[in-house]
């Protein structure tokens, strides 16, 4: 064999192994945010009142502060596995990737971990301050304040990146055909939800995580990437 065609073959054998591994990659990794996101947003809806202006009911407990804590501790372990999920889809759709939704797929999916990572911030450093008996516990108004904004970044600005993030996922799907059909149109429900439905209840959040962990546990029992 000409040394030219060695040295191809060799590339092809050290590349081979990671390709078939990247759909098990993407698989864990949506797996492990779907997971740790869930148990995230459901401790922090159960511990914490739905009305902001009874923001600091909850601090007396210190079950629901705990489990508060808890919650906000499991965010930043969602959002590396969430970036893994995005490198490994993307490398899974491979050479079929269109540079228009790839953009958008890749800025709504840093938007959603960066305003989920401010709201968890902001909620916990009013978990912290509460906690400390040194400052002294924040006031009522600050608590309701802090309450709200944390509330709209997630319900609000993260919940509607996390819509654009699966339309852009269910639109490079259809075009590449690595996303089943059943997926697609579960994905455009959840989608449309989370763009207008997600303000009458907080427990439709759930849609998201709900949607990866489908969209994972296909990747896993699926085939080869698209590209």
């Amino acid at each position: 064999m000409p040394p030219g065609r060695r040295i191809a073959a060799r590339r092809d054998q050290v590349g081979s192994p990671a390709t078939l591994r990247t759909p098990r990659a993407a698989a864990a990794a949506g797996i492990a945010f779907a997971l740790l996101m869930a148990t995230s947003l459901i401790l922090l809806r159960l511990s914490t009142p739905a009305d902001p202006g009874r923001a600091g009911e909850w601090l007396s407990d210190s079950g629901r502060r705990k489990a508060v804590s808890v919650g906000l501790n499991l965010v930043p372990f969602a959002g590396l596995a969430f970036l893994w999920f995005i490198g490994v889809v993307r490398d899974r759709i491979g050479r079929l990737e269109d540079r228009f939704f790839a953009t958008v797929f890749l800025g709504s999916g840093l938007l959603f971990i960066a305003m989920f990572f401010a709201a968890a911030a902001l909620a916990g450093g009013l978990l912290g301050a509460a906690a400390s008996h040194a400052s002294g516990a924040p006031g009522a108004d600050t608590l309701a304040l802090g309450r709200s904004t944390s509330s709209l970044l997630l319900n609000v600005y993260a919940m509607r990146m996390a819509a654009v993030f699966t339309l852009t996922t269910v639109t490079i799907g259809r075009q590449t055909r690595f996303i089943k059909r059943w997926l697609c149109l579960a994905g455009l429900v959840a989608a449309a939800v989370l763009l207008v439905g997600v303000g009458f209840s907080a427990w439709l959040e759930l849609l998201f995580p709900a949607w990866i962990l489908a969209l994972s546990i296909d990747i896993l029992a699926g085939g080869r990437p698209a590209g």
